[in-house]
């Protein structure tokens, strides 16, 4: 699959810049709870089951496997980080429900990656962790509206936006694939809403647009779905979905020999993850993709060959792939 784009994983620089912001959002006492003189708890709500878990239920373990380094190199000033994990199956009432746990009774420091807009938007409104006083590092979602430091006020992203992400999408296709009927497959919510003013701004005019609803994304639906793609007889085919998505979509595209030019989001993007589906690797071969990291198989980079090799030894033959490599990077973050 080729690279659209490729950003180096953030430095412990920028690191620190950023966590010097959180300690002058969080009030003093605030910043104790979670904290003792020998552990630091940290939260995490992510779908480990359900209809959107494939790829993401690896990021726990991911982060769990850095941190045990890190404790295993003497911790954080001697302080070992302990994280507890809460399965919200990508749904917002559950997300909601897990992180008052994690906040009241597990009493963490702060909430660490926790995955999907409308679940981070959720907690944000029915839980309000900066009322309370509790940090949400690194969001692993790409919304534009966590950039609101306003209305999310210890909420701290990492990942560029959707917007972003679908604009740079739109100005590849205005240069390379000009003429050209193109096609998109997008969440219908504020996922996808990003998305559309990406592409809105870049210029890109589609053939055809493809709302799905979260949780929808199966082999019937995509059967669905490649029968519009075809009747709108488009060139190109943008999937702006979580990973279940896309690969339902590319899975029977291939039964189908569905065969146009695959353009494939940062979300679900990710080959390993998609082959390991059953998606043969040559559906694959001419995909487009975006990454806002390095190939996990760039071991000239410092931080892949890094973080490969503490997981390599934590999971024993386990695939390192794009969900590991972004739960390593922000548990290295933190």
């Amino acid at each position: 699959m080729k690279a659209l784009n490729r950003r180096k994983l953030i430095t412990a620089s920028a690191v620190l810049a950023m966590l010097g912001l959180v300690a002058t959002a969080i009030p003093a006492q605030a910043r104790e709870v979670g904290v003792t003189s020998t552990q630091i708890k940290l939260g995490m709500t992510l779908p480990m089951t359900g209809t959107a878990s494939l790829g993401y239920n690896k990021i726990p373990g991911a982060a769990k496997a850095y941190f045990d380094y890190l404790n295993a190199n003497g911790g954080v000033n001697g302080r070992k980080v302990t994280l507890i994990v809460e399965d919200d199956r990508y749904v917002p009432t559950e997300a909601v429900a897990k992180t008052n746990k994690l906040i009241l009774r597990d009493k963490v420091m702060a909430l660490l990656a926790p995955l999907g807009t409308a679940n981070v938007k959720a907690v944000a409104s029915s839980v309000n962790p900066a009322r309370r006083g509790v940090p949400v590092l690194f969001v692993n979602t790409g919304f534009s509206g966590f950039a609101d430091i306003k209305k999310y006020k210890t909420t701290y992203t990492v990942l560029p936006s959707y917007v972003m992400e679908a604009k740079i999408m739109g100005e590849y296709i205005k240069e390379n694939f000009a003429g050209k009927k193109i096609g998109l497959l997008y969440q219908d919510d504020d996922f996808g809403t990003d998305a559309l003013a990406g592409f809105k701004s870049a210029g890109t005019n589609f053939a055809i647009k493809v709302p799905y609803a979260s949780g929808s994304q199966s082999a019937a639906s995509a059967a669905g779905w490649i029968t519009k793609f075809k009747a709108a007889e488009v060139d190109v085919v943008i999937l702006f979905g979580v990973s279940s998505a896309t690969s339902a979509m590319l899975g029977v595209a291939a039964q189908l020999k569905y065969a146009p030019q695959w353009m494939l989001g940062s979300v679900g993007g990710d080959a390993t993850t998609i082959k390991l589906t059953g998606v043969p690797a040559g559906v694959l071969y001419n995909a487009i993709g975006f990454s806002p990291v390095p190939a996990t198989t760039d071991m000239k980079d410092e931080y892949v060959k890094f973080f490969s090799d503490i997981y390599a030894k934590a999971v024993p033959g386990s695939p390192f792939d794009l969900n590991v490599l972004l739960g390593m990077n922000t548990a290295f973050m933190t």
